[in-house]
Formats: C-alpha cells, sequence, structure tokens
C-alpha cells in the first residue's frame, strides 16, 4: 500500500469512526481526531488539513442522523434507542441561545460531554429548522474537528516520536474530556441541591 493509499485509508476510517460515534455516543471520537492529526502532522500540512476535513465531515454526517431521529420520534425515540437516559430539561437559556447563536449552542455542546444529544433534542423540540441546523453545523463541526486536531498538535511538540505524540493527543483528549464530564456533573448536582428561593411577603 502506497502512502496515499493508507492516508486515504486513515481518513476514511477517521470519517467512518467519528460519524458512528457521533449517533452512538459510545466512541472517543475527539480522540480519533487528535491522534489521527499527530500521524498525519508528520506528513505534511495538507494532511493535517484533510485529517480536520474528515474529522468535520464525519462529526456532521453523525449529527444530521441524530438530528433525524430527534425530529421524527423526540425524547421518546431517543430514550428507546439509548442515546439519552437521563430526562430532557428544556433550559430556557439553551433554547435562546439555540435561537440567537445556533453555531457556538451546536460546538458548545460537541465540547462538553453527554451535551451534545439533549441539545439537538432541544433544537428539533424548539423547531429550529433543518435549513438553519444544517448551516450552522457546518462551522460548529469545523471548529470542533479544528479543536482536537490542535490537542493532537499540542501533544507533538512535546515529544518527538510520532507514538509519542499519539499516546499523549489521546491521554491529553481523554483527560480533557473527563475534566469537562467531571466538572458538568458537579455544577449538576449543585443546582439540585440549590434550595428554592424562599416566597417573598406581600402587604
Amino acid at each position: 500500500m502506497t502512502t496515499f493509499e493508507a492516508l486515504l485509508a486513515a481518513l476514511a476510517g477517521l470519517f467512518a469512526l467519528v460519524a458512528v460515534g457521533s449517533t452512538v455516543p459510545i466512541l472517543p471520537t475527539g480522540a480519533a481526531v487528535s491522534a489521527t492529526a499527530v500521524v498525519a502532522a508528520h506528513r505534511s500540512p495538507l494532511a493535517l488539513l484533510a485529517v480536520v476535513a474528515a474529522g468535520a465531515a464525519g462529526a456532521y454526517c453523525g449529527d444530521a442522523a441524530t438530528y433525524a431521529i430527534c425530529r421524527a420520534g423526540g425524547e421518546a425515540l431517543t430514550r428507546r434507542l439509548r442515546l439519552m437516559r437521563q430526562p430532557l430539561q428544556l433550559a430556557e437559556a439553551v433554547q435562546r441561545r439555540l435561537t440567537a447563536r445556533p453555531v457556538s449552542a451546536l460546538l458548545v455542546s460537541r465540547l462538553v460531554p453527554g451535551g451534545r444529544i439533549p441539545v439537538l433534542l432541544t433544537a428539533a423540540i424548539v423547531g429550529l429548522s433543518w435549513r438553519r441546523f444544517a448551516t450552522a453545523n457546518i462551522a460548529a463541526c469545523a471548529l470542533w474537528s479544528t479543536t482536537y486536531a490542535a490537542i493532537g498538535l499540542l501533544g507533538r511538540s512535546v515529544f518527538p516520536q510520532p507514538w509519542q505524540g499519539v499516546v499523549a493527543a489521546l491521554v491529553i483528549a481523554l483527560g480533557a474530556t473527563q475534566l469537562a464530564s467531571w466538572l458538568r456533573h458537579r455544577r449538576e448536582r449543585r443546582g439540585r441541591r440549590a434550595p428554592d428561593p424562599a416566597p417573598t411577603e406581600t402587604a
């Protein structure tokens, strides 16, 4: 297999993994982009750009499939398919952000573990159109893929050998994901423990 053929095979594998992982959220899609970016960076800048594009395209296709599921079956179908386990809470802040700034809302939902499907389901419930979703998600997926590729390059800059950079990229990406997940759960626990405000007395 030539170098070009190996690159195409790696890009196809990355696209498939991210697309499937974006539909069935059990695969470390961000870590896959980071690790592949390290290998590509040792080849050429064009290979690195191709990795970012493949990761973004896979994420976009996976999000589109998930959004179609959310629009077709709502919360009941997402639970039946085990895409989401916690009850959906339609936070007004998320609804406003989806309406006013859908790109940032979709990007943040991808970067926060467990936040993507609730945001996509919220977008379906509040009636975000397919056209607006399709347009906003292009930028969100491109920024997401670029972010994880940058994480991979951070690992590569520390270690000279490609395999060392790959390991470092995986550790950094998975560590960042776990940290974000821990912070999210901690914030949710604080919200549940917060006492209800005392009722104000009226004269």
